[in-house]
């Protein structure tokens, strides 16, 4: 699958924690990398400065959806979903608890 013309959505919807050129505390979710063009195309793609979690995103029908709004939803879900401080753990689970805490 190509990515879509002028979609951006895994540029916008993930935090990435890693260092990029122009965020180098990495970027928060929902916000537009620096690093897009004027077209919403990666100005670093293929170039060594690339974050590696970038390049792991690719596209597929699942996270793209039918249009850019579905993608920007799904990633939006899964960052959610991902995120420990939405998603903390159960008391059971944090250090130092004991499940009979």
């Amino acid at each position: 699958m190509q990515c879509r013309p002028r979609c951006a959505a895994c540029c916008i919807a993930p935090s990435i924690s890693s260092p990029i050129p122009g965020m180098p505390d990495g970027k928060p979710a929902g916000v537009p990398c620096v690093q897009l063009d004027e077209e919403l195309r990666c100005r670093l793609f293929g170039r060594p400065e690339r974050p590696a979690v970038c390049g792991g995103l690719q596209p597929d029908e699942d996270m793209c959806g039918s249009s850019r709004e579905q993608a920007l939803r799904w990633l939006g879900h899964l960052e959610d979903q991902t995120c420990p401080q939405t998603n903390p753990a159960p008391a059971h689970e944090l250090p130092g608890r004991r499940a009979a805490d």
